[in-house]
């Protein structure tokens, strides 16, 4: 035991990784980490991360195998829920209505391009 140290990156499968780059820089503030050629698996690797680290999202080419438009499961956090709520809102971004349960707390979901869903809860 205790061979993984840390959760580096995670994948979503993309249908134009251009525009997922666009997305999750433009509207969720993500930065280019790596772009390389990536042939054997339709596309290239492209990862954006936060800035100021932590762990990271491949934006891969989807394929027969693999769909777009799937619950990723992908929990992001932000400081204020209700002010990234509105302001991702606001920015055309198609989002859930803002939960707030009592003893959890207030989160939602968003939607990329795609359809792929991601969470984002207040820390």
């Amino acid at each position: 035991m205790g061979y993984i140290t840390a959760v580096r990156i995670v994948a979503i499968q993309v249908s134009d990784q251009d525009r997922a780059l666009d997305f999750y820089q433009q509207k969720l503030g993500f930065e280019k980490l790596m772009d390389a050629p990536l042939p054997e698996m339709g596309g290239r690797w492209l990862v954006v991360g936060l800035p100021g680290g932590g762990a990271s999202i491949a934006l891969l080419a989807a394929s027969e195998d693999t769909a777009v438009g799937v619950d990723t499961g992908i929990r992001l956090a932000t400081g204020d829920a209700v002010e990234a709520h509105e302001a991702l809102t606001g920015q055309g971004v198609e989002t859930s209505e803002l939960i707030s349960w009592p003893g959890v707390p207030p989160m939602f979901t968003l939607q990329d391009q795609d359809g792929n869903r991601l969470y984002l809860v207040q820390e």
